[in-house]
């Protein structure tokens, strides 16, 4: 009786990846009867779904999935190892993106169509110099806007990755509008477009740069190329499709501008609401300045660390890209004081790696930062920054701070938060000074 249990029972199982399971049994000749995929099987190690598959005999054979045509489509458009090798969030993201995508190819069509009737294409008096001149000054001005715009604002686009996302699409669609716009006044023409031209030049700066910090989120296998690259597939499925869909639209609108401009808003709505849901899927583990206050408001008000789904829904999305005026770290130490008393004073019984100041005059934290200050140092730095802060206000505080600080700083890892990295704004200023006499490091 038990030698049949064991006849039913496999000698092994395989997968690929995180897909299903198969059981291998021994046949009566002694070799590996492969169990065929699309069994239910309950009993080794608990319960495992299989997907269908065709029938493996002795000799094995190549893994596959429940349909091929299926399973080739996830290889070229997913990364490998889909759905454990990415974030959790990335399914409900990629998803809402290529809504955004493809409205945002429809608009473009729409836009350029406007751009081409305005310098003069099936115009026969049109002038090809000049055409070509606004061309270029279109161009040179585009050039000069993404430069400037990488100076002032490329070091803060990790900080608030989700916030300038949004921030480059909402611009995206006014400059397609401005586009649109340009034919209908001629005199201000090269202007109009020069401008949208400026603007979807940072378009492409921000929107390039929060995709790469977005991406080093979802990548969860050291595979960011992997998932670049697949990212890149999408988009262009997606944009092939608003090129086959814009061949049958155009023509339909070309002869009236009214009807065109009802179709730009509709799709500028539909871009905007999917870029929204598409920026709020997604729950960023690593805390930067806005999602750490939110953390510690609710811990100082219920005693609670919230996780980072929770607090990635609250986070502000259409506010919180600009810097904050109350926390300034990596400040340089010149700037807090200027005499050896007031410098005694600010590390007197200090041995933290960095110095705090509250400046009245400008209503701010001030955060000066050892050499030795690393990632977590900047996070701690940064929560007892928030903290001082707070008592700056009315705000309901519990007692002992130093006790506080501890239980947010082990809160927040027990919360599920990545304390060993942040994206907090912080400048290059860094200092070094002598420990305090009166306590010494032992």
């Amino acid at each position: 009786m038990a030698d049949a249990t064991n006849l039913n029972r496999p000698l092994c199982c395989e997968q690929f990846g995180s897909g299903a399971a198969r059981g291998c049994f021994a046949a009566a000749d002694g070799s590996l009867q492969w169990e065929a995929w699309g069994w239910r099987w309950w009993d080794f190690s608990g319960a495992f779904t299989v997907k269908p598959q065709r029938l493996a005999g002795g000799a094995g054979g190549a893994l596959g999935t429940a349909s091929p045509p299926l399973s080739s489509l996830i290889a070229v458009f997913l990364p490998q190892g889909f759905p454990d090798s990415v974030s959790p969030d990335y399914l409900p993201y990629q998803l809402w993106d290529s809504v955004q995508a493809f409205a945002s190819s429809l608009s473009g069509s729409l836009a350029t169509h406007a751009v081409l009737l305005g310098i003069g294409v099936g115009n026969a008096k049109a002038s090809v110099s000049a055409a070509t001149a606004t061309w270029l000054v279109k161009d040179s001005t585009g050039m000069l806007g993404r430069i400037i715009f990488a100076w002032w604002k490329g070091s803060k686009l990790d900080c608030n990755a989700k916030q300038w996302r949004l921030f480059a699409d909402i611009l995206n669609d006014v400059a397609m509008f401005l586009e649109i716009m340009a034919p209908i006044y001629p005199i201000f023409f090269t202007i109009t477009i020069c401008t949208s031209n400026l603007a979807k030049c940072i378009v492409s700066v921000a929107g390039g740069a929060t995709r790469a910090a977005l991406t080093m989120h979802q990548a969860r296998r050291n595979n960011m190329a992997d998932v670049s690259a697949k990212d890149s597939s999408q988009e262009t499925l997606v944009n092939l499709a608003g090129l086959l869909v814009s061949l049958l639209m155009l023509p339909l609108v070309s002869d009236c501008p009214g009807f065109s401009l009802g179709c730009f808003f509709f799709l500028t709505a539909l871009h905007i609401y999917a870029n929204y849901r598409a920026v709020r899927a997604l729950v960023i583990e690593t805390l930067n300045e806005g999602r750490l206050r939110l953390v510690l408001k609710h811990f100082l008000q219920r005693g609670e660390v919230l996780g980072p789904t929770s607090a990635n829904q609250m986070e502000p999305l259409w506010t919180g890209f600009w810097p904050s005026q109350s926390l300034s770290l990596g400040v340089p130490l010149h700037r807090l004081t200027s005499s050896v008393f007031d410098l005694q004073q600010l590390v007197e019984g200090h041995q933290e790696p960095y110095l705090l100041r509250w400046d009245l005059s400008q209503n701010q934290v001030q955060v000066v930062l050892s050499q030795m200050a690393g990632p977590e140092t900047i996070l701690r730095a940064a929560t007892h920054g928030l903290v001082l802060e707070a008592l700056q206000g009315d705000g309901p505080l519990p007692r002992g701070l130093e006790e506080l600080r501890n239980q947010v700083r082990a809160g927040l890892q027990d919360a599920g938060w990545k304390t060993e990295k942040h994206q907090l704004e912080v400048d290059e200023w860094r200092a070094t000074w002598l420990l305090s006499p009166e306590k010494k490091v032992l």
